[in-house]
This record gives C-alpha cells, structure tokens and sequence, in this order.
C-alpha cells in the first residue's frame, strides 16, 4: 500500500504527517532539531493528508476537542489496546499511568502502559499526553515536555496556541 507523506508547520513544531489508503499512520515530530524522514518508498503527497492538516490546525486554534479522522497505527495488541484507551480520555482531562493501566484491565501494568504509551505513532490525534504521573507530574513526551506542557496548557484553555 502506498504511504503518503507531508510536513505540517504547527505550533508545536514541524510535524511529518503519513497516511495510506487504511488511515493515518504516523505523526512524526523533530528530534533533537532533526526532521523526521521520510521512508524511501512514501510520496510527498500534501493533497492526500489535507483533512489531517485541516483537523490539526483547528485543534490548535482551539476550534475542535475531538479529531474524526480514520487512524491505521502499526503496534501488538497490547498497545493498541492502550492507544484505543488513550482516545477516551476527555479533552482537558489527565489520568495518570496505574489509571490507564486500570482501565485497560491490567493494574500491574503500569510500565507496560507507559512503553506503549510512549510508542504511540499518531500523537496529539491519540492523545497520550493526556497521560501524567501517578503524583501529578508531566513524564516523558516523544515530543519533549514543553510541547506536552503546550498541549494541556491549550486544553485547559489556559494557552491560545493560533
């Protein structure tokens, strides 16, 4: 299946976006000051995620809590179990990581949740910010914690990010 790729300039950073003809699959954001690349055999195709682009800049304005869009993230069962769970947690709400592992059925699994939390492809779509540490705390974010302190700052509507 071929894989469609652009780049999103958003407030949060420069984003690599991948779809193909399942979903949106990935949203990638720079690491350590290096755009994410794409694989060989993708094709820049901003056409293609123009409604992912559009949902995206309206979540940043503020303009929507919820993303409809249809999402295709690669992981084991475990993880898409988690990735489903993330997706219930309400816009401006935080659970912490035991909460999460409860809710999936597994309260031993805290560290579980947390890996597959952290390998979750499609953030801020999947909303695995939402997710702190047991005592309050923001924890580790693949996009770094000033980008997850933004994006509870601008659920909480503490912080316009457009």
């Amino acid at each position: 299946m071929s894989v469609a790729w652009t780049h999103f300039d958003s407030p949060v950073g420069r984003l690599m976006l991948a779809s193909d003809g399942a979903g949106l699959r990935q949203i990638n954001f720079a690491q350590n000051g290096q755009l994410a690349s794409p694989e060989l055999d993708w094709t820049e195709d901003p056409t293609s995620l123009r409604e992912v682009v559009r949902q995206l800049h309206a979540y940043f304005a503020g303009k929507i809590e919820q993303f409809d869009l249809t999402l295709a993230p690669e992981g084991t069962e475990f993880q898409r179990r988690v990735w489903d769970e993330l997706q219930t947690i309400p816009y401006g709400v935080t659970i912490s990581y035991g909460d999460l592992a409860r809710r999936i059925g597994n309260p031993n699994a805290s560290r579980a949740v947390g890996l597959a939390n952290g390998s979750n492809p499609i953030p801020i779509v999947i909303p695995c910010h939402r997710v702190i540490g047991s005592n309050g705390k923001l924890t580790g974010y693949g996009g770094g914690l000033p980008i997850k302190e933004k994006l509870l700052a601008l659920e909480r509507r503490q912080q316009k990010l457009l």
